[in-house]
Order: structure tokens, then C-alpha cells, then sequence
């Protein structure tokens, strides 16, 4: 990338404010290529010059890519005025601006949130035309039937008439009460309100896999992770 200002360079990773970045240059604790840098204009190229921030080496990312284990209670937004956010829970050293849920998950509904500041990325896994899988496990209050489950791979009609994309269901336990769901589509509360007209409840819903990227199980429920180029390369593909 071409050359950039030091305090909109280091400050556009969400660290660091830009008077923060103009402070740390003043104690002369920001080094380009091993030399203490004077002014927070000075302009560096993060391909090309080694940068260091109050010793540690600086790493730029034009967009990041965030997993985040979603509990409940938590709003897939980027912000709220009352509720708290997937972005609230962010820790500090990961939080820059722009950042937001690529797709949502109901405050109810815990798992795999995607956070980023790719917007065309989001656009183009979230775009009905692209039709990204997205994996589910559901526990009902009851079973759905055979005959339900088979309305499920055509296609389940909501109780509004709207004709779901065929989808599919699969048995976990013997009971039949928890269940996986694979679906093409994210409309609101959609995988209650198909659960609904096969006269079920859904009691609790998590996200999985998004593609054929799974939620990464040593993430406890509120903890996140960048994710690499190999992982998001799978959220495109089906598991």
C-alpha cells in the first residue's frame, strides 16, 4: 500500500487513538525501521517499513475477520442503547471503527457471529443470490414428524405464506428433540417460525458453521478470534 501518515496509520487498527498515537511519538516510543520517529506525520508504508508501538511490532490489516461465540442476551448489533452489543464484547485491542455483525443472530440465540469491517465481504456471503449454508442445532419442545421434516427439504410455508428455500433437518437424539438445521436463508427468526408451522417450539438455537467454517469450540461463549484467509475461504463453501 502506498505511504500513510504514523497517527492514521496506527490509530485506523482500533489500539490506539490518534492523539494517543501523537503522544507515544512524543515519548519517542514509535520506531520505523529501528529510528524513533519525531512527528506523528511521518508517513510509512506497513508493507515496506518495519514499525514498532511501545515495543511491540505493529501489524496492519485493511479489513479484520472476527469469530465471536455469541451467548444470550446479546444483540447482533454495532450498537444499541440499551442492550449490549457482540461489538461491547470485543476486547479492547480488537475494537476499530467500522466494525460490525456480518449477519445476525436473535438476542435469544447463541454461536457463530461473524464480525468484520469488509462490508463487500458481508455483502457478497449474505447476498440471497450466493445462498451461504448456515448450520444450526435446534432443541424442540417436541419432535417434527417424518412427513413435516420432508416439507422441511422442499421447502417450509410460514404461517404468512412465505415459502421457505428447501432446507434440511436432521435427527441428533433418539428423542428427536434436538436436531441440526442447514438453511440457505436468514430471515427473521426464520428457523423459529419454520419450527412453528411443524407445530413446534424451539426452546434453544445455536449457530454452528457458517459454510463449512465451524464455530471454534475452544471459544467460550463471549470469547472471539481473528480468523485466518484459509477459514474464511470456507464460510464459501458447504460442509
Amino acid at each position: 500500500m502506498s505511504k500513510q501518515r504514523l497517527d492514521k496509520l496506527i490509530a485506523s487498527q482500533g489500539a490506539y487513538s490518534r492523539s494517543e498515537v501523537k503522544a507515544l511519538v512524543k515519548a519517542r516510543r514509535v520506531l520505523v525501521n529501528g529510528s524513533a520517529v519525531s512527528d506523528s506525520g511521518f508517513k510509512a508504508d506497513p508493507d515496506t517499513d518495519e514499525i514498532v508501538v511501545d515495543g511491540k511490532k505493529f501489524g496492519y490489516s485493511e479489513f479484520v475477520y472476527i469469530m465471536l461465540n455469541k451467548p444470550k442476551g446479546v444483540v447482533s448489533a454495532s450498537n444499541s442503547p440499551k442492550d449490549k452489543t457482540v461489538i461491547d464484547l470485543l476486547p479492547d485491542d480488537m475494537r476499530r471503527s467500522g466494525l460490525f455483525p456480518a449477519g445476525r443472530l436473535d438476542k435469544d440465540t447463541t454461536g457463530f457471529v461473524l464480525i468484520t469491517d469488509d462490508g463487500d465481504f458481508a455483502h457478497e456471503i449474505l447476498s440471497p443470490k450466493n445462498h451461504v449454508e448456515k448450520t444450526y442445532i435446534a432443541v424442540l419442545d417436541r419432535p417434527v414428524s417424518k412427513e413435516k421434516q420432508a416439507e422441511f427439504e422442499k421447502g417450509v410455508v410460514l404461517a404468512d405464506g412465505y415459502e421457505c428455500l428447501p432446507a434440511k433437518i436432521r435427527e441428533l437424539s433418539d428423542d428427536g428433540l434436538t436436531v441440526e438445521i442447514k438453511l440457505k436463508e436468514g430471515k427473521y427468526h426464520q428457523i423459529k417460525r419454520m419450527a412453528a408451522a411443524c407445530d413446534s417450539h424451539v426452546n434453544e438455537l445455536e449457530r454452528v458453521a457458517m459454510g463449512a467454517l465451524e464455530l471454534d469450540r475452544s471459544l467460550e461463549q463471549g470469547e472471539c478470534r481473528y480468523l485466518s484467509p484459509e477459514e474464511l475461504a470456507l464460510i464459501k463453501l458447504e460442509k
